[in-house]
């Protein structure tokens, strides 16, 4: 009985097979003999494990769906139907159109990135959104790194290496991705010096852990999670005071780089970064792409002398923006200098949407669906780090049923193109017009009348 290995065609079958030939012209050489010798290996290990010997047809097929998924862009455009506003897994807030556009113009071509157009002579990259931050928070200086925990990283290597820096025990946060703020400090080359307990910090604990060898005192805001009960903690004032008065510097990290008064939407108290340096702080930090609104991001606000020994600091070139993410961030600040914010950028605009105009959506996606389909009451999240429990009252569209498997809907949603991105809870399928853009109301619907079955959209 001859050996199944032997039923497997060579490379060089695989490479002259006219399919496999014509799909391939568009691909380098080599990667499509790789790509053919791993999709041999794989029919091997099959029979090596007892399993069908593939066809030749079979095999064919599963080499030029390789060639094709190798040049299939996997990071894709999805719509977000979940409610989460800042939803750090799908890339945070959406840009505003302008932004996309300032984006776009400077990165298919060149650009004045770092040229004085008036002088020409070489400049900084920095100029191009420092004057916009310190014109929306009064600062004296401000400077613009990839994002926020570059930014403390910075900061620390360049003001604290070799020298301790005091935190509350409360404030020593996990971030996205599994980061904690104990490791940025250590990589920084400071000593973290915890105080406190982690539910209670006092003024007299950060005064008894100063020492001869203490550089700052960090605050650092609890912008992931909420702690409620038997809690005490010192205010930014009394922070900077006692840092200023034993001559150190006072490091104010509030996170989400919020601009705008968020309780006029009716949600908790965020920390604005204008009064953070209003309090006192000598170095204010956050990020871009939370409820700033623009592309990741990390600003350091705060003394021009301290910013300038960061300017200057190596760890500042390394952690750098590229032109798209300045073109885009200069963009979304000029928003708020323009008072539009709440109009242009998409983050303020879910903020401040209307329940009535989402629940219309709604209803109408509703009518659009049929009889698996109603609207019910809900919640939509802030998100991304951002006043953490803190939610806004919404209307979503309930898709359930005994018919309906909510779990596999779910997957083929995302799995379809545009992907819908939703939520399920008690076994129902749950969509939020708040975080999906009007223009994307039709996909969205075609989507879910395909996978549930119903006739075309008229």
């Amino acid at each position: 009985m001859s050996s199944p290995y032997r039923q497997l065609p060579s490379v060089d079958r695989l490479l002259s097979d006219e399919r496999v030939r014509r799909f391939g012209e568009t691909y380098a050489p080599q990667i499509v003999v790789e790509l053919a010798r791993e999709q041999l290996e794989e029919a091997r290990a099959a029979i090596a494990g007892d399993r069908r010997t593939p066809t030749y047809e079979e095999i064919v097929a599963s080499l030029i769906e390789r060639l094709a998924a190798l040049t299939t862009p996997s990071l894709r455009r999805v719509i977000n139907a979940t409610g989460v506003i800042v939803h750090t897994n799908l890339g945070r807030g959406p840009l505003s159109a302008e932004a996309v556009a300032a984006m776009s113009a400077v990165s298919g071509g060149y650009s004045n990135l770092e040229f004085d157009l008036s002088q020409g002579e070489r400049s900084s990259r920095h100029v191009h959104v420092e004057s916009l931050l310190c014109r929306l928070t009064l600062a004296e200086a401000a400077l613009a790194v990839n994002n926020n925990a570059a930014a403390l990283l910075l900061a620390l290597s360049a003001l604290a290496y070799g020298r301790e820096v005091i935190i509350s025990r409360g404030e020593l946060i996990e971030i996205g991705g599994g980061f904690r703020i104990p490791e940025i400090m250590a990589e920084s080359g400071a000593r973290l010096v915890e105080v406190g307990t982690t539910n209670r910090t006092y003024l007299a604990d950060y005064e008894a852990a100063i020492s001869d060898n203490t550089a700052a005192l960090l605050r650092v805001h609890t912008s992931n999670f909420r702690m409620v009960g038997f809690t005490e903690s010192p205010s930014p004032a009394d922070l900077v005071r006692l840092a200023h008065d034993r001559k150190l510097l006072l490091l104010d990290d509030p996170g989400s780089g919020c601009l705008l008064d968020t309780t006029q939407f009716g949600l908790g108290k965020e920390p604005m970064l204008q009064e953070s340096l209003a309090t006192g702080a000598d170095l204010v930090f956050s990020s871009g792409d939370k409820l700033l609104g623009g592309p990741q991001a990390g600003i350091i606000l705060g003394r021009r002398d301290l910013i300038e020994t960061l300017k200057r600091h190596p760890v500042a070139r390394a952690a750098r923006l590229d032109r798209g993410a300045i073109a885009a961030l200069a963009t979304t600040l000029g928003h708020y200098v323009k008072n539009e914010a709440l109009e242009r950028v998409p983050v303020w605009r879910m903020i401040s949407m209307p329940v009535a105009g989402i629940e219309g959506r709604a209803k109408r996606w509703a009518k659009a669906i049929g009889k698996t389909a109603r609207v019910v009451e809900g919640r939509s999240m802030v998100g991304g780090g951002s006043l953490p429990e803190e939610s806004l009252p919404t209307r979503l569209l309930a898709i359930s049923g005994e018919d309906v498997d909510v779990t596999s809907l779910a997957r083929r949603l995302r799995l379809g193109d545009p992907p819908v991105v939703a939520r399920v809870e008690h076994d129902t399928l749950l969509l939020d017009p708040r975080t999906v853009a009007p223009a994307d109301d039709a996909a969205l619907l075609i989507a879910l009348r395909t996978i549930l079955g119903s006739a075309p959209l008229a």
